[in-house]
């Protein structure tokens, strides 16, 4: 049986993901800041779901949580967190607590966690589309997620056999933009006029991408795009 401990899947594009592994077979432990998210998660969930506390910016929680979890056969990070603005007005705490969760949380996660990988295992973090297509007021955002990209191929040459990879997805409806109000119908708008697919992505689309990356365990040390060709327009 699969077993993953998936870092910030509660909800959106990681309960996609999560539900995925359970409707499998498999066992899912959510991980995050947020208890009681993750404890709402776990009951909608059902059985083949658990959860623990994890924060990327402590490495003594990250820790723990390899001490008391135990074997898993793949550890999964969605986290994210934002420093958007211009770069004369970004705080750099927010910039620091960007790399904690792209990068910083990641290699912690590799230094607890990979004795902890059983044999066929592997690691996925998530990149985004925004390292390939930079925007002003984006570059904290461009930057974590290329590191992401970079360091899946540096962890696959340092933890083989144990596999790792990045997932970068582009524009999708996971409910991180409603809060945008009419804006999102415009920006959903503009993505299905302008990517080659013609349409945003919906969280199984991810989901299946992950799932394929997790299984195939010929697959190391890369990035796969799924955004609908995003990367490509101008």
């Amino acid at each position: 049986m699969m077993r993953v401990l998936l870092i910030s899947g509660a909800s959106g594009i990681g309960r996609s993901i999560a539900s995925a592994v359970i409707d499998g077979g498999g066992e899912v432990v959510l991980a995050g800041r947020h208890r009681d998210s993750l404890d709402a998660a776990v009951a909608e969930l059902g059985s083949g779901a658990s959860a623990v506390t994890i924060d990327l910016g402590d490495e003594s929680s990250i820790a723990r949580a390899a001490a008391t979890i135990g074997p898993v056969d793949h550890i999964v990070s969605l986290a994210a967190d934002h420093a958007n603005g211009p770069i004369t007005a970004l705080d750099a705490s927010a910039v620091r607590n960007a790399f904690d969760a792209k990068v910083i949380g990641p290699i912690l996660l590799a230094k607890h966690f990979s004795p902890q990988v059983r044999d066929g295992g592997s690691f996925l973090f998530f990149s985004g589309v925004a390292a390939w297509k930079p925007a002003p007021g984006l570059s904290v955002m461009a930057t974590t997620n290329g590191a992401v990209a970079f360091l899946a191929e540096a962890l696959a040459v340092e933890l083989a056999p144990t596999r790792v990879n990045a997932l970068s997805p582009g524009i999708v409806d996971s409910g991180a933009w409603d809060s945008m109000g009419a804006g999102k119908d415009a920006l959903f708008a503009d993505t299905a006029r302008t990517n080659p697919a013609r349409r945003v992505g919906q969280p199984s689309d991810i989901a299946s991408a992950a799932m394929s990356l997790l299984t195939n365990t010929f697959v190391t040390g890369v990035t796969l795009h799924v955004d609908g060709g995003g990367r490509l327009t101008s």
